[in-house]
């Protein structure tokens, strides 16, 4: 079955300082990957680009740096669940692009999903605030008047974002997702071979109204002289290959302003066969099946696809023969044919390129399986249509070897080489040079080891695959949200998602220093020196409208007795030599003799200072930073200070978050614990 696309093909716009604009020429046409038929056009020619940086930097920067992160997060949820009610328009789309129905699914739902997940993310990790406070207070002076704190706030400028042409949803959502969590509006400027996909995306957020103006812009076609009028307070992201990236960094505005530039290419990534697992070992079984699926999934045109695959010399040839086996079993033809399992590269210019670079590693490696002159497709068109075999290669000497290190055949073909130790094999991955993912399949903990360890320093991420992980496993080619996504060298250097990691990505981060009232009136958190508020209320009497940082209580003391040391023990089971044994606790040099059990001390510490009675706080949902500073003795007098130090409404409830610095400590004013405690207190009474 065969789908026909559109018979008038459509003018693809861009969206600049708030409208849909077409460019003034006709259009380069945009073909079907399995027919060859136009699809769209698309021109940028006559968009002015400096304006539209400035509307980004004057109007949507605003409004998104209006919003806490917390609202921000929850717009993200908002924009997840439009787009997943229209998600069949972008499916019938994708089909055009080569993609198969299970193509698009990691492309469309899976970037739907990255917005959903770092929607999550932003509400459960980031406070309800504009800025972000990272780590504790610096002491700068010996008496506390002068101290230090790093703060990030949204940058004011512009992210652009250029994107490959392989995953047109992803790769928009994956870098839109923390660059608005980060308070910061995008440029999107995806790869024109599929940008019909990214624009339909684009038009259907501009629809929902869920963006503020200016929060997101689309060109379609040449980005023209856009990077000639970037700043210091822009970004820009690239995705593609390793040469396109380097010319683009060296970009006379993005050098001399310092401009932030993250890069994803080209990547030969690795996969490695353990020693272990040899034939008829479910590790070896899943090997096979992991190295097909990279070269099949989207026509292996995936920066993480395995590209080099070693295994021990004694089963190089079983892996050959059942990849061969595995592979011929692929229906090749049109994504619109419910029997396809694999689809065209994206065009016909991709063929020819992946087939040059067939050609280059033909020089030092043999194709074992997939002839690539020899096409067989069940569906689509063999003349205008980009088919390309799955083809498999073997490289017998790989340390002899440049080209099986260097030469990337962006499509559907892999590269088999032998190795004699697992030293050898840590040593091929190395020769790519820098990846953006590595695999190991292993059920030896020693080989896990070694391998990862060895390859770690040349692989953003690495994946161990055995038969305890088989059903769960995400696989080697799937970058998920909350692990970091690039890798050093050839792969570009740079970082994409890992969780919150990416949104700082997007904010500057800034040494404050000062006098503690006036830092924590700056981030909102109170820390030691600053301001403090006893009224006769106690804190757990206030809401959220009520409270206030800074609010304080001092609790009366409790004396720690030898009887209740022995109860604590007998009732919890804790029988620690320390508390029970005068004679070995003597012994031990941080003692000195019998104390009190920390937790007893927390414990005493909460009942001296815990209202009881039902009001505004609602839980205790845990302790953070508990330390145990001095110990607690038979005769010792507790008494506690407790402060509220942050207060965190939660969007869309009528509860919030309350984090209290309670410090513990005896008759002498040594403290002899310090933790945080976490509450759950409602908006109102």
């Amino acid at each position: 079955m065969n789908a026909q696309a559109p018979t008038a093909p459509r003018r693809l716009e861009s969206h600049v300082c708030g409208e849909w604009v077409r460019g003034q020429k006709d259009g380069v046409p945009l073909l079907a990957a399995a027919t060859g038929d136009p699809v769209a056009l698309i021109d940028s020619t006559g968009i002015d680009f400096a304006a539209a940086l400035a509307y980004g930097r004057e109007v949507g920067g605003p409004a998104l740096r209006a919003m806490t992160f917390h609202e921000r997060a929850l717009m993200l949820k908002e924009l997840g669940l439009a787009l997943m009610k229209v998600k069949e328009e972008f499916y019938t789309e994708s089909l055009f692009t080569g993609a198969t129905r299970g193509d698009g699914a990691v492309d469309i739902e899976g970037g739907i999903g990255t917005l959903m997940a770092y929607s999550s993310r932003g509400r459960r990790e980031l406070p309800n605030a504009r800025l972000l406070v990272e780590g504790a207070a610096e002491g700068l002076s010996k008496d506390g008047t002068f101290i230090g704190q790093h703060i990030l706030t949204p940058l004011q400028g512009v992210a652009v974002h250029i994107n490959a042409f392989n995953f047109p949803c992803w790769g928009m959502l994956e870098k839109l997702a923390p660059t608005l969590l980060g308070g910061m509006p995008a440029l999107i400027k995806p790869a024109s071979q599929t940008a019909y996909l990214t624009e339909l995306m684009v038009r259907r957020i501009i629809e929902s109204g869920i963006l503020p103006r200016g929060a997101l812009q689309l060109i379609c076609g040449s980005t023209g002289d856009l990077l000639d009028h970037v700043t210091c307070q822009d970004v820009v992201t690239f995705t593609g290959s390793a040469a396109t990236g380097r010319m683009l960094k060296t970009s006379p505005a993005i050098i001399e302003n310092s401009v932030r530039f993250t890069m994803e290419a080209d990547s030969l990534n690795a996969a490695v066969l353990g020693p272990d697992a040899g034939p008829g070992t479910p590790e070896f079984d899943l090997f096979v099946r992991e190295v097909a699926r990279e070269m099949t999934v989207k026509a292996g045109q995936k920066c993480t696809a395995i590209r080099r695959v070693m295994a021990p010399r004694a089963h190089v040839q079983a892996l050959i023969a059942a990849l061969g086996e595995r592979l011929g079993k692929v229906a090749l033809g049109d994504p619109h044919d419910a029997g396809a399992r694999m689809g065209p590269l994206a065009s016909l210019d991709q063929v020819t390129e992946v087939r040059a670079r067939i050609r280059d590693l033909s020089l030092e490696a043999e194709v074992v399986a997939g002839n690539p002159d020899d096409l067989r497709i069940i569906s689509g068109s063999a003349e205008k249509g980009a088919f390309l075999n799955p083809v498999v290669l073997y490289c017998d000497k790989p340390l002899d070897a440049r080209a099986v290190h260097d030469v990337e055949a962006f499509g559907p073909v892999s590269t088999v080489m032998p190795y004699d130790d697992v030293a050898e094999a840590v040593a091929l991955t190395h020769r790519g040079k820098g990846s953006l993912v590595a695999s190991v399949f292993t059920n030896d903990p020693t080989v896990a080891h070694d391998v990862v360890v060895g390859m770690a320093p040349f692989h953003g991420r690495v994946m161990i695959g055995n038969r305890d992980s088989a059903k769960s496993s995400t696989g080697h080619g799937s970058p998920m949200p909350g692990l970091v996504h690039g890798g050093p060298g050839r792969a570009g250097g740079g970082e994409e998602l890992g969780g919150i990691r990416s949104v700082r990505h997007f904010m500057q981060r800034t040494a404050v220093q000062g006098t503690p009232r006036l830092i924590a009136a700056v981030t909102g958190q109170w820390t030691e020196g600053a301001d403090t508020q006893v009224d006769g209320t106690h804190p757990f009497r206030k809401s959220l409208a009520e409270l206030r940082i800074g609010d304080q209580l001092i609790t009366a003391e409790r004396t720690v007795t030898m009887a209740d040391i022995e109860h604590f023990a007998e009732f919890t089971g804790d029988t620690f030599y320390a508390h029970l044994d005068e004679a070995a606790a003597k012994a031990n040099p941080f003692f000195g003799g019998r104390v009190a059990h920390g937790y007893l001390v927390v414990s005493f510490a909460a009942g001296l200072f815990v209202d009881p009675a039902p009001g505004p706080v609602l839980a205790n949902y845990g302790v953070d930073g508990l330390r145990f500073l001095t110990p607690v003795y038979p005769g010792d007098s507790l008494k506690v200070r407790l402060t509220c130090k942050q207060i965190t409404p939660r969007e869309g409830a009528d509860h919030g978050e309350v984090r209290w610095d309670s410090q513990v400590t005896n008759q002498r004013g040594d403290v002899v614990a310090q933790y945080d405690v976490l509450t759950m207190v409602a908006k109102t009474r």
